[in-house]
């Protein structure tokens, strides 16, 4: 029986290509293209962030920074309405002549005490939703999305709903008040019913939203500072104090702070809630805020400059504001 005897293949000749794909060679051209494609790369990687972020910069520059500027330079000159382009040198004028005004003196004590008839009780009933929520409830999140339904409501349709209910004739609060032997109020002339009245506008509106707010810190608590609390034989109410609080300084230094800006810088409300819808804040001025009293400055009385100082002013007290907060949250971070 014949067998197969197999052979090597036959060497390649000399010079010939290996098996596989051939080398190649590199020239000069494809090192120029590779360190080009190379820098363009890094170019991509060093500058495609600041491309990203830079249309919010260009917004605020447009619409932040550029008038925040031209509002410092205009609160310098004389300048109205009629003729926004005519400016006169002032220098501080418009600021020594809004401190000598006993309305815009009476503009800031209304902010004052709208400011803290609304924020104290706002906060205080949403740190108390806030641990009710924080509970284990069936149809939680229902609750939840109705806390958000007064801020998502709109500033003009509160305002009308509170101006009916706060009616001196017809408003359901004096009908109310009739059963308990309370002459009717007339919120809208008197000064302290009318700012009372204002304010609880605002807490309607906020105090979901800083429930929420409240909750979502509440619920990064670890569990196990109440079960340690509960073993030493806190109860619920002493789990709140020495647990829940000290837990949520931040939180709360912040919804203080937040709510104070907001504050200040009340405008829809008041406005609205005049009955003649003029931004004198009520016939006596009882329940005008600086909003109203730059928006009468400035749209009304058409002095631009003066209530270009005026909205200086306000923005010097939110530094000021700003400062005080950043002075307390190192003493509390320090302390802790």
């Amino acid at each position: 029986m014949a067998t197969r005897h197999d052979t090597a293949a036959p060497p390649e000749k000399e010079g010939g290509a290996a098996p596989g794909r051939p080398p190649v060679e590199t020239t000069e051209t494809e090192k120029r293209r590779r360190a080009r494609l190379s820098r363009r790369w890094q170019r991509d990687i060093r500058w495609s962030p600041y491309a990203f972020v830079s249309p919010f910069f260009l917004l605020f520059v447009a619409f932040g920074l550029f008038p925040l500027i031209y509002t410092g330079w205009a609160s310098l000159h004389q300048v109205e309405m009629t003729a926004p382009t005519d400016m006169t040198w002032v220098g501080l004028r418009n600021y020594t002549r809004i401190f000598d005004d006993e309305f815009f003196w009476n503009a800031a004590k209304n902010t004052l005490t709208i400011g803290i008839i609304s924020t104290v009780p706002q906060l205080l009933m949403a740190m108390g939703l806030a641990h009710i929520l924080n509970y284990k409830l069936r149809a939680s999140t229902f609750y939840r999305v109705a806390m958000l339904a007064p801020y998502a409501t709109s500033i003009a349709a509160a305002s009308l709903v509170f101006v009916l209910l706060f009616g001196r004739d017809y408003g359901m609060i004096n009908w109310a008040l009739h059963f308990v032997g309370i002459d009717a109020i007339d919120w809208q002339s008197e000064k302290w019913p009318s700012q009372i009245a204002v304010s609880s506008i605002i807490i309607w509106r906020w105090t979901g939203y800083n429930a929420l707010i409240y909750l979502a810190a509440m619920q990064a608590i670890p569990q196990d500072l109440y079960e340690s609390a509960a073993l030493d034989g806190a109860n619920r109410w002493r789990q709140f104090l020495h647990v829940t609080l000290p837990s949520l300084r931040p939180t709360i230094l912040f919804t203080v702070v937040v709510s104070t800006i907001g504050a200040s810088q009340v405008f829809g409300e008041p406005l609205l809630f005049d009955a003649n819808k003029g931004a004198s804040g009520g016939a006596e001025h009882q329940f005008q805020t600086l909003g109203l009293y730059l928006y009468e400055q400035g749209w009304v009385n058409q002095h631009l400059g003066r209530a270009s100082a005026i909205a200086w002013t306000m923005f010097l007290i939110l530094i000021v504001i700003g400062i005080v907060n950043y002075v307390i949250s190192r003493r509390l971070r320090a302390s802790s």
